[in-house]
């Protein structure tokens, strides 16, 4: 029985384990979110908030320490830099997890490991803004409504039986685009015989 005994085995050995920790502890510090199963994000966040807690006060010892279990020497610099700043002076309490659900190949539980205090500063991945995105999107809506309004105006302007007036005037535009021809006996005639009616 295991009554009393702390933490999860994983099924993995103890050095296969601890060297998982570390490279979660090492790609949540890089990212400041990471995706995971549930069992690996509770185990992790065990082994990280320590370290976490060491940081607060920068010490050779403390790097020491961290720098024992996180194998990059740029993201310890950030740890005792950017993030214990952000962290500030809170007592506890530096990661979250959140449930995800059930991944569809083999079911397992799945969860997000993050940063509490940069839940909103992660990095996104290839892509733009949302921001720019819902303009774009508010952009072809208007200009999909304008279309549609133009069209009902010109199906509307179709649909109005021409006058007198009008037919004058698409007849004096077309007259004026087109070169002057010389003027044709026909045309008075024509004319002439529209008064006498």
């Amino acid at each position: 029985m295991r009554h009393k005994v702390k933490g999860r085995k994983l099924g993995r050995t103890a050095s296969h384990r601890t060297a998982t920790l570390r490279s979660l502890a090492t790609a949540l510090f890089r990212h400041k979110k990471i995706k995971t199963t549930l069992a690996k994000a509770k185990q992790a966040k065990i082994f990280i908030e320590p370290l976490i807690t060491r940081a607060k006060v920068d010490s050779v010892a403390n790097r020491r320490y961290v720098a024992r279990h996180i194998n990059d020497k740029k993201i310890v610099q950030e740890l005792f830099g950017e993030i214990i700043e952000k962290i500030g002076d809170r007592p506890g309490g530096y990661l979250r997890i959140v449930k995800l659900g059930q991944r569809l190949g083999d079911a397992a539980e799945m969860a997000i490991l993050e940063l509490v205090d940069f839940s909103d500063a992660a990095p996104r991945k290839a892509g733009k803004p949302k921001k720019e995105k819902d303009t774009k999107v508010k952009e072809a809506i208007v200009a999909d409504e304008v279309k549609e309004t133009s069209k009902e105006k010109i199906d509307e302007v179709k649909e109005e039986p021409k006058t007198e007036a009008t037919k004058e005037n698409d007849a004096e535009d077309t007259d004026e685009s087109v070169e002057e021809k010389p003027e044709d006996n026909t045309e008075d005639k024509s004319e002439d015989t529209k008064e006498t009616k």
